[in-house]
């Protein structure tokens, strides 16, 4: 199996935001430093998943149908790698995000 070298090392990430559960990212953010480009919550799949995703935004079809090209983590490991991310954690499940600049726009009401 592959190894993944992050960008940090997961162990060395500070608590940045109070515990949500799980998300999915991409290893774009976690693996190659790119900022969140986008971001959505869908339905959890159970109770610890927040059912947030987070991708870089530059990814194709091709690279996420590969598992082996995002993970799950605690949401503070996200929100620690991009702390933009942080004021729209709360949002509920339907939201979709696109980074503008320094910033997140919902895409969806």
């Amino acid at each position: 199996m592959k190894k993944i070298k992050f960008t940090i090392p997961i162990d060395d990430i500070p608590q940045v935001i109070n515990p949500i559960g799980f998300c999915i990212a991409s290893n774009r953010i976690t693996v190659d430093g790119e900022k969140v480009g986008f971001m959505y919550r869908e339905e959890p799949y159970d109770e610890e998943d927040s059912g947030w995703r987070f991708l870089a935004g530059d990814e194709t079809e091709e690279y996420l149908d590969d598992p082996f090209n995002g993970k799950i983590f605690d949401v503070n490991i996200i929100a620690h790698f991009d702390q933009a991310i942080i004021p729209h954690l709360s949002l509920p499940i339907g939201k979709e995000l696109e980074r503008q600049g320094d910033n997140f726009v919902e895409l969806t009401d």
